[in-house]
C-alpha cells in the first residue's frame, strides 16, 4: 500500500497565478516589487495573495539570486521622536515595495560606535542601508563600497544620496512670524551644538534676525529633551525682557512652556513660544503650540525610494539630495507683545 501523500503547506506561486488569472512569472514580478506590472494586475495578484495567505519565500529567492529584499536601518537612538517617526515611515514605504527592514542599532553615539555598527553589516542579510541622524559619525564611515545607501540629517550627506527637511526655511519662517507680531528680538533654545539639524535651525533663526537688523542673542543649547527645555526656559523666564522664544524642537518648547508658567509668565500674553517638528501632542496642549511642521512620512518614503532605485539599477547612480519643505503652523502660543 503506497504511503499517503503529504499535505502541501500553504499556497504556492502557481495557486496565486491561477486565482489571479495571470502567469507565475507575473506573480513573481509582483512579489519582488518590479515596476513593469500594470497597477490593476498588481492589485489582482496582491488580492489573490491575501486570499490564499501566500507569503513569498524571500530566503529561498535570496539563495537563488543573491538578493535578500531587505533594507537595513541604522540609527543610534530609535526611541527619539524624529528617529521613531522616520522609522515608522521607512518600514511603511519598504513594505509597500515588498522589502523587509532590519534594524542596525548603534550602541554609542561616538564615532567608534558607528564604526562598530558598520563592521557588523557584513553579517546582515540586506540589499541596501538607510542611516538616520548620524550626528557623531567620522568624516567617512567604513561601509561596503557596493552597498546602496541613503542618509538623513547626517554628516554623511556629502557622501551618499540624502534627504533632509528644509531647516533653514522653517526656522526662518518661525523667527519672521515672531518679529512680524511686533517682538523686538527672538531668543533661541537650540539643539546640541554638534548636531547638524540644530546648527541649520540656529542658522535660519540668526539669518532672519540679521535681515531685520537685529543682533541675535546668544543661543542656549539643550539636548532635544523637554527637561533641557524646562531648565533653559527657567533661565529665560527670569529675564523680563524676553518676550519671544524659538525652540529647535517641540519637546524643548513644551519644557519651556512649563518653566514660564511656573514663573507666573503666561503664554502668549507674556511670552510667545514656537517649536519645531509638529508632534501630534502639540495641537492638544492647554495652549496649542505654534510650530514648524516636518513631514516625517515623506522623509522616510524618500529615503527608501533612493535606496531601492540604487538596488534595482545595479549600477552606481549619481548622488541625489532631496530637501523636504517645512510649514509654519500658527496656533495659540504666539501673539503680539504687551
Amino acid at each position: 500500500m503506497p504511503p499517503p501523500k503529504q499535505r502541501r503547506k500553504g499556497a504556492s506561486i502557481g495557486d496565486v497565478a491561477r486565482l489571479a488569472g495571470v502567469s507565475a512569472q507575473t506573480v513573481s514580478r509582483v512579489s519582488t516589487g518590479a515596476e513593469n506590472v500594470r497597477p490593476e494586475t498588481r492589485q489582482k495578484v496582491q488580492e489573490a495573495m491575501g486570499q490564499l495567505g501566500y507569503t513569498p519565500n524571500y530566503a529561498a529567492r535570496a539563495l537563488r539570486n543573491g538578493a535578500f529584499h531587505t533594507i537595513g536601518l541604522m540609527a543610534h537612538r530609535f526611541e527619539r521622536t524624529g528617529e521613531s517617526l522616520t522609522t515608522s515611515a521607512v518600514i511603511q514605504a519598504a513594505r509597500a515595495a515588498n522589502f523587509g527592514v532590519t534594524i542596525v542599532n548603534v550602541q554609542s553615539q561616538e564615532a567608534d560606535g558607528w564604526e562598530s555598527a558598520a563592521s557588523r553589516l557584513s553579517n546582515q542579510a540586506i540589499d541596501g542601508l538607510v542611516i538616520l541622524r548620524a550626528e557623531q559619525t567620522p568624516e567617512t564611515l567604513s561601509l561596503p563600497r557596493s552597498l546602496p545607501v541613503s542618509v538623513s540629517d547626517s554628516r554623511l550627506m556629502g557622501l551618499y544620496s540624502a534627504v533632509s527637511s528644509d531647516h533653514l526655511q522653517g526656522s526662518g519662517a518661525a523667527t519672521a512670524h515672531l518679529l512680524g507680531l511686533g517682538h523686538t528680538s527672538v531668543h533661541h533654545i537650540a539643539g546640541p551644538a554638534d548636531s547638524d539639524p540644530a546648527q541649520a535651525r540656529a542658522a535660519g533663526w540668526q539669518r532672519a534676525l540679521e535681515q531685520a537688523g537685529i543682533r541675535a542673542p546668544e543661543p542656549l543649547h539643550g539636548d532635544w529633551t523637554a527637561e533641557s527645555g524646562y531648565r533653559l526656559g527657567q533661565r529665560l523666564a527670569a529675564d523680563p525682557e524676553v518676550t519671544a522664544i524659538f525652540c529647535a524642537n517641540d519637546e524643548m518648547a513644551i519644557g519651556a512652556l512649563r518653566a514660564f508658567h511656573e514663573a507666573g509668565r503666561e503664554t502668549p500674553s507674556d511670552v510667545s513660544v514656537v517649536g519645531f517638528d509638529d508632534l501630534s501632542i502639540s495641537a492638544y496642549l492647554p495652549s496649542p503650540l505654534t510650530t514648524v511642521r516636518q513631514d516625517f512620512e515623506q522623509i522616510g518614503h524618500e529615503l527608501v525610494r533612493l535606496v531601492i532605485e540604487q538596488i534595482r539599477s545595479k549600477t552606481q547612480l549619481p548622488q541625489q539630495r532631496v530637501v523636504i519643505p517645512t510649514e509654519l503652523v500658527v496656533r495659540a502660543t504666539t501673539a503680539p507683545p504687551r
